[in-house]
């Protein structure tokens, strides 16, 4: 079994691209999927993932204020935002709610299987 891996983004498209393309990984397994942060709270309570890949801008609930979240109950947990937003302010805010990393959903996806496989590794070896 790979590591456990919470896909967090409104749009259901993305959601299927991620976990497409990740768990073409032998040693990566998208546990569950959120359309938003609140859901994405619920599922990482219920599901204990590895890892988190987590949208910017949702409803009811958006990227950071769930990162928040997530860092006080599960602070050992990498939070990966993927976002269309990147800018230095961006990634300053994210570091402060305790996302791990930034990538853009603009760039290649290795970016992101490059990422996760980096950050679940070093999890698992904390």
């Amino acid at each position: 079994m790979g590591k456990r891996i919470l896909i967090v983004d409104d749009s259901a498209s993305i959601r299927h691209l991620v976990r497409v393309f990740l768990e073409v990984q032998s040693d990566l397994d998208v546990c569950g999927e959120a359309a938003d942060g609140m859901e994405g709270i619920e599922q990482a309570m219920a599901l204990k993932p590895d890892l988190i890949v987590l949208d910017l801008a949702m409803p009811r609930m958006g990227g950071l204020e769930a990162a928040r979240a997530l860092q006080q109950s599960m602070p050992k947990v990498p939070i990966i935002l993927f976002t269309f937003f990147d800018s230095d302010t961006l990634r300053s805010e994210a570091s402060l709610a305790g996302i791990t990393s930034v990538i853009s959903k603009t760039g290649p996806m290795a970016d992101l299987r490059d990422e996760v496989r980096r950050l679940a590794t070093a999890a698992a070896a904390a």
